[in-house]
């Protein structure tokens, strides 16, 4: 079954039907944009993004795609994305949609042919509102195949990208599992001692050390095998370092509907209110086992 057809049948409406389908041929362009953009030169074009952070050519080629696909379509209102310093607004658009965009996740790994994501989250209106408000969220993981992960609240579905340009159900229904894999951001020598005592424990009940450096491929490892994500407050940064709109968000609405949980290391992020686009936070998601017992030692810790 396609996407299309998978859609319909589920009874999703028919203007976020519509929405999830532009994305997934978006999706479509930035691959495809991948051997035309990255071969023109050797190295791979390298500037700095809106948070000073490195950004390849294919970041703003991958930006550029969602951008202009959406403009063009008028299909939402709003769009935030992670190369974007202000939030864009469409002018007499068709829905009230708001979609919120990391376009290429990972793209440091580009250069040595490693996975790389794309990640987007979809809100019924204006995208400063707390993530479980999502209608639908989705990423897309460009490895040896081309998988879309999707929720529309109802369940957790993955498609993959046939040799004809469709995206058809690989797997219905999906639910995290327990396991014993953990994916650690930050250097050990910067934790903060709650979340230090915390990978100690996982480590003593031999949880095995899984971490690419993206985002998406990290968290859709947890969703297949168990075990838990996460990029921690540190020293010098205890705020965090992703992003919640573009990253928190809609990767932990899709792991709490298959039955996991997103935290900051004290609540669940899925209930905070952004104050700005850029705002970052600490992420632990995954099974909920893990999440109770961060939050367990946050608390304890202060």
């Amino acid at each position: 079954m396609d996407l299309k057809n998978f859609l319909t049948g589920a009874g999703t409406p028919k203007n976020l039907t519509n929405v999830i389908l532009l994305l997934s041929t978006q999706a479509q362009d930035v691959k495809d944009g991948f051997l035309r953009n990255c071969m023109k030169t050797q190295t791979c074009e390298q500037t700095r993004n809106v948070f000073g952070e490195e950004q390849m050519a294919l970041d703003k080629y991958a930006d550029g795609v969602f951008v202009s696909g959406l403009k063009k379509s008028r299909l939402v209102r709003y769009i935030a994305t992670e190369e974007q310093e202000q939030l864009i607004e469409i002018e007499n658009p068709i829905n009230n949609f708001g979609v919120v965009i990391d376009p290429l996740d990972g793209s440091s790994l580009i250069d040595v042919n490693l996975c790389i994501g794309s990640i987007i989250g979809i809100y019924p209106g204006h995208v400063l509102e707390k993530g479980a408000k999502m209608v639908a969220a989705l990423y897309i993981l460009y490895g040896p195949l081309t998988t879309l992960t999707l929720t529309t609240g109802k369940g957790v579905h993955e498609f993959v990208l046939d040799d004809t340009g469709e995206f058809i159900l690989m797997q219905q229904d999906i639910k995290i599992p327990e396991g014993k894999i953990y994916a650690p951001g930050a250097l050990r020598k910067d934790y903060l001692p709650a979340h230090a005592r915390w990978i100690e424990q996982l480590e003593q009940a031999g949880y095995k050390l899984r971490f690419s450096g993206c985002f998406v491929a990290d968290v859709h490892q947890i969703l297949h095998k168990g075990g838990v994500f996460t990029y921690p407050g540190f020293k010098g940064r205890e705020k965090g370092k992703l992003r919640l709109l573009y990253e928190a968000n809609p990767m932990g609405k899709i792991i709490h509907e298959a039955g996991g949980a997103i935290s900051n290391g004290r609540t669940d992020i899925l209930g905070i209110t952004p104050e700005a686009i850029d705002q970052v936070t600490p992420i632990y998601v995954g099974g909920t086992k893990e999440i109770r017992l961060i939050e367990k030692y946050m608390t304890e810790g202060g």
